[in-house]
């Protein structure tokens, strides 16, 4: 059975995971950690549960989701798996960071891309992968059928969605990611996003505007 925690971290007060089972045997999703004291905090979790990291996952590439990249490749030996789409993403991710006055260690190279449909499997768990793009040129969505989650990245949003207004966005493109790769979940699945709390698919299906209105 899966185990989920998350930590809120950087000035853009993004949602780190950590995922984990009996075998204890955990994956690492979207670090954020960007200073010595969530860094700390992420490394005391996973010493405290007695947890050993496995993999190194990002679910896309914007800067806030890969702050702890390197950190973590020096802490655990773990390099990225990242979809070969968000490449370019995370190689511009020191120079946007630039952009908005924020320190951004230059992340190593991916270990290996995960496509669409793909199964990340760590300890006895498995996650399958969902490529929904449009906030970014190829985020992933992982998706817990026995446990009914969902990490979400920044794809869907309690009553929200990702912004699109950035390089490799586009609306059209996340509203028919939602629709067509989210939507046709089981209402009841826990949605764990990128920032913000979580939510359920049966939810967002109800009360999300950016969904209602197509």
């Amino acid at each position: 059975m899966i185990q989920v925690a998350s930590f809120t971290y950087n000035v853009f007060e993004e949602n780190t995971y950590i995922l984990f089972d009996e075998t204890k045997e955990c994956i690492i999703i979207d670090p954020g950690c960007n200073n010595q004291t969530e860094r700390d905090d992420l490394k005391k979790f996973i010493d405290t549960n007695m947890l050993k990291p496995v993999r190194l996952i990002n679910t896309h590439c914007h800067l806030d989701h890969i702050f702890g990249n390197k950190w973590v490749y020096v802490t655990y030996g773990l390099l990225p798996e990242i979809h070969e789409g968000e490449w370019q993403v995370l190689q511009a991710a020191p120079q946007v960071s630039m952009m908005y006055g924020v320190r951004c260690d230059v992340s190593p190279s991916p270990v290996r891309f995960i496509s669409d449909g793909d199964i990340v499997r760590f300890g006895n768990s498995a996650l399958k992968s969902i490529l929904a793009p449009g906030h970014s040129p190829a985020s992933l969505c992982f998706y817990a059928e026995n446990e009914k989650f969902l990490i979400g990245g920044d794809v869907l949003f309690y009553e929200s969605i990702g912004r699109t207004d950035l390089p490799g966005g586009d609306y059209d493109t996340l509203i028919h990611s939602i629709q067509n790769r989210l939507m046709t979940l089981p209402d009841d699945i826990e949605v764990h996003s990128g920032h913000g709390p979580s939510t359920t698919i049966g939810h967002e299906r109800r009360y999300n505007p950016f969904i209602n209105e197509h």
